[in-house]
């Protein structure tokens, strides 16, 4: 091969070169790629013929197929690709994109889709040359047709746009803008049959189907039937594989969620389930885990999941009620992962609740208690914590020892089960007084709320816990849970929760110090004074932006705090009657009751 390739780049450059000669030397240079492509694609670059080759590129030409073959086979070759489009080669393979005849269109097709694969220079000289579009239009006038060379040109024009668009949200854009997606949709449809185009339309829709405008409009198309349907002929891990990769991001959108529902799917991951739960095979749980993901995915829609809860009677709820006490821990994660998604109203948190699933709940937790699978308490706390919303619920899940299942994890160094077991607890206490108080005088408990306040690197964590301690005041309203947070260093993390940037938080705030002011005062004068509380109110009445409810309750807490002699004294020295009279004329009829008498209590004591 070394010793003849020479002569062939030298005919091809001759200008006088006939055309069945030159036909032999492109014959010849297809045979020594076919023999080592990347050593001959070596030799073409340097001999210089790619530049030749764009002359060659021309409708009239009997050559022409031939060039635009070799030129797909050197641009298998990473290296070869922005050659080939510093050589002018994109412009005319472009315009043979117009041409009529099937095998130049398939080279062309296979040569500017090798060209486009993960090259950025490839892709905006097709770009900039239109051949996008053309290629577009090629796809939708052969949709409909069947016949194998058709089947062929179909398959190499999507390959095309794949690797023309694959990772470029700007040209994936402009793919969905021409309506490709409906083409395509159409195109999976007719030719089922065909796993190659098969193949590469569902690649196609992998790449498409992230980018949130392609959603809507595979909204407006029957892909969920098409992709069901085809689901269900797929025996090959590969290609359910291939299947799941759209479903998943397309699953997102909470139209497609309904059409996958109504289209079959649910039943298709039920029976996936069935069949791998028990296997140790690599793909049969990768298979288990995909498709109970997935399952959760659909519950994520508030039409979806209300379609399959079915008011607690429909068969897909109590199959994935029979995966929490399964003993594959990716069924024990989606059994509670689902639980919480169907936990999302309050019609279904109480009929689940009356019907024995806090317990089934708690059984898993306590299967996790000594160096438990993490994500599955994090869920199996997500689904409590919602089922607690309802208020109906509460003393009903209190009775059921929920929150002493909960306390066992108080020990966890995760901040995402901290963070569940936080909320879940709040939830819990929500206006249940006993509840909040014998919480509230566990030591344990509200000394490591104390420390979690602290939780600088997890915000989430940190807020909780003051929320949780807040409430563990507010809904007691007890001397003894005021004495137990006081003595495990809690009061500073009250003050600083009221001024945090959230409304909710610092009223929450608010509210509990005033509170720990009216029951407890002596106890607690001195962190509260330590906590600057005095100079942290005098600037939530300053501040024009503090909502009407934290002014209130600011100055309902004053009225509390003068009762200590010497917070009364720091109340004095900060001149808050001047600040609380401008505030008789707050547009909020509460905020300037409350300023008046405030007035008159500070006048009084002053």
């Amino acid at each position: 091969m070394r010793t003849l390739i020479s002569p062939f780049f030298l005919k091809i450059t001759t200008t006088d070169s006939t055309a069945d000669s030159l036909e032999g030397c492109l014959d010849c240079l297809l045979q020594a790629l076919a023999q080592n492509n990347t050593e001959t694609s070596e030799k073409i670059q340097k001999s210089g013929v790619l530049q030749v080759f764009a002359g060659l590129l021309t409708p009239q030409s009997s050559c022409t197929a031939k060039v635009a073959n070799i030129i797909a086979e050197v641009a298998r070759n990473e290296f070869m690709r922005n050659p080939c489009v510093d050589a002018g080669l994109i412009p005319p393979l472009v315009q043979l994109l117009n041409c009529k005849d099937q095998e130049v269109l398939l080279q062309t097709g296979r040569a500017l889709g090798n060209i486009c694969y993960d090259s950025h220079e490839g892709r905006n000289a097709v770009d900039h040359a239109g051949g996008a579009h053309i290629v577009v239009d090629h796809i939708r006038s052969l949709c409909s047709k069947t016949d194998p060379a058709s089947e062929k040109l179909l398959t190499v024009f999507c390959g095309m746009l794949m690797n023309y668009s694959n990772e470029n949200d700007t040209l994936q854009s402009q793919l969905i803008n021409m309506g490709v997606i409906p083409t395509l949709v159409k195109l999976l449809g007719i030719h089922c049959q065909n796993a190659a185009l098969t193949e590469m339309c569902l690649v196609a829709f992998g790449n498409l189907a992230e980018l949130e405008s392609s959603k809507e409009q595979f909204a407006y198309t029957n892909i969920a039937e098409e992709l069901v349907k085809l689901f269900k002929k797929q025996i090959e891990h590969d290609k359910k594989e291939m299947i799941f990769e759209v479903l998943a991001p397309l699953a997102e959108n909470d139209v497609i969620k309904l059409q996958l529902v109504e289209a079959g799917l649910v039943e298709c991951l039920l029976e996936i389930v069935q069949k791998t739960v028990d296997s140790d095979k690599e793909d049969d749980i990768a298979e288990l885990k995909t498709a109970s993901d997935l399952m959760v995915l659909l519950l994520l829609g508030d039409e979806s999941m209300q379609k399959l809860f079915e008011g607690g009677k429909g068969s897909v709820f109590q199959r994935v009620l029979s995966w929490i006490p399964s003993n594959s821990h990716q069924l024990q994660l989606a059994g509670a992962l689902a639980i919480a998604n169907f936990a999302r109203n309050d019609g279904n948190c109480i009929h689940m609740v009356d019907n024995g699933i806090v317990q089934k709940l708690m059984d898993l937790l306590d299967r996790h208690v000594e160096d438990g699978n993490v994500t599955v308490q994090h869920a199996a706390l997500s689904a409590l914590r919602n089922l607690a919303i309802p208020v109906v619920n509460k003393a009903k899940m209190l009775s059921a020892g929920v929150a002493e299942a909960v306390l066992k994890f108080l020990r966890s160094e995760m901040p995402p089960v901290q963070f569940k077991l936080l909320g879940t607890l709040r939830m819990l206490i929500d206006a249940q007084a006993e509840a909040a108080e014998q919480l509230g005088k566990n030591a344990k408990l509200v000394e490591r709320l104390v420390e979690w306040c602290e939780a600088k690197d997890h915000a989430g964590v940190m807020g909780e816990s003051n929320r949780l301690l807040s409430a563990l005041i507010r809904h007691s309203k007890s001397k003894d849970v005021i004495r137990t947070v006081v003595q495990s260093g809690g009061i500073k993390h009250l003050v600083t929760m009221a001024t945090s940037e959230h409304v909710i938080m610092q009223n929450e705030a608010l509210v509990a110090l005033a509170l720990i002011a009216a029951l407890e005062l002596v106890t607690a004068e001195k962190d509260l004074e330590n906590a600057q509380l005095v100079q942290i109110l005098h600037r939530l009445l300053s501040d024009d932006r503090s909502a009407p409810e934290i002014k209130y309750n600011s100055m309902v807490l004053i009225c509390a705090l003068i009762g200590s002699e010497p917070l009364q004294k720091e109340v004095q020295s900060m001149a808050f009657l001047e600040v609380v009279s401008k505030l008789r004329s707050h547009e909020n009829k509460t905020v300037a009751q409350q300023a008046s008498l405030t007035e008159q209590r500070l006048a009084v004591e002053s």
